[in-house]
C-alpha cells in the first residue's frame, strides 16, 4: 500500500464531530513527515476520506480544496464543531488514534 493509501485509511478513521492534525496522521503512520500527509491529502479526490477533519496543529483549520477555508469550516460546524477565530479547540474535539 502507498503512502497516501496509507494516510487515507487513516484520515477515515476520524469520526464525525472530531478533527485529528497532520502530524497526529504522521505519527499513526509511524513517520514524522506531516507536510506528505498534506500532500497526499490535497491530491485526494475520493469523498469517502474526510479530508477536512484534519487541521494545523496550532488549531488553525489550514487548507481545503485549494484556498477554500470558509467551506472547510462551513463542514466542521455542520458536524458540531466550534470554530473561534479560524480555530478550533483541540482539547475539545481532538481525536487520538490508538496504538
Amino acid at each position: 500500500m502507498d503512502f497516501s493509501t496509507r494516510v487515507f485509511e487513516i484520515v477515515k478513521r476520524i469520526p464525525r464531530g472530531r478533527v485529528a492534525t497532520y502530524g497526529e496522521i504522521a505519527r499513526a503512520l509511524n513517520t514524522r513527515a506531516c507536510r506528505a500527509v498534506g500532500q497526499a491529502l490535497k491530491k485526494n479526490r475520493n469523498p469517502q476520506v474526510p479530508c477536512h477533519r484534519v487541521i494545523k496543529s496550532s488549531g488553525k483549520i489550514g487548507g481545503f480544496r485549494g484556498n477554500q477555508t470558509r467551506e472547510k469550516a462551513r463542514i466542521l460546524r455542520s458536524e458540531g464543531i466550534e470554530i473561534r477565530g479560524n480555530r478550533i479547540d483541540l482539547k475539545k474535539y481532538f481525536y487520538r488514534f490508538s496504538d
